[in-house]
């Protein structure tokens, strides 16, 4: 799926990783997945690398400061959403520990952007037969849960929104932390 393609709008959630600098999106993926996010899509960004202002990292906030000039990515505090939505998290994980936080952009009371650079993606891969692709460094197995867990969480908020922000839904969320 290509960003300049308007089948995007037939998809909540887009996700995009990278471990390398990319070339500048043109200017219609720029207006194309600008106009997704402002109706109701999500971005979840990637970074399988997670070292800042490096290769993926530089490519990812010279796009985001096209798509929103005015709009800076900023770090999610443990209180937002996308940590409770299932699960409950007090930091984000994935494959490597680089980041203990995600940072996101919102708008109006939505993040439509969220940015990971633990490489998530990396925790969840498998091999063809079925064997995890790459070790989950520092915390093994437990980080790799999490990390499904955080994915989960991601995919909720992207398609049901802050309703877990209203705390009537706690009682629920905290039995499934066992």
């Amino acid at each position: 799926l290509r960003l300049d393609d308007v089948n995007i709008f037939e998809y909540p959630f887009l996700y995009m990783s990278g471990d390398q600098e990319f070339p500048p999106l043109s200017d219609r993926e720029i207006s194309n997945l600008k106009l997704y996010l402002e109706f109701g899509g999500t971005l979840l960004i990637d970074d399988c690398i997670g070292k800042s202002d490096f290769g993926f990292d530089k490519s990812v906030r010279r796009e985001i400061k096209r798509l929103f000039p005015n709009k800076p990515l900023e770090k999610l505090p443990t209180d937002h959403t996308v940590f409770k939505s299932f699960y409950l998290l007090n930091q984000a994980y994935g494959r490597v520990m680089e980041k203990s936080y995600l940072e996101g952009i919102a708008l109006e009371n939505r993040t439509i952007v969220i940015y990971s650079q633990n490489d998530l993606g990396g925790a969840w891969a498998k091999d063809p037969l079925g064997k995890w692709e790459y070790e989950a460094i520092p915390g093994g197995e437990t980080q790799r849960a999490m990390a499904f867990r955080l994915g989960i969480n991601i995919i909720m908020y992207a398609l049901t929104g802050n309703y877990k922000q209203d705390q009537v839904h706690l009682p629920f969320i905290l039995k499934r932390q066992m």
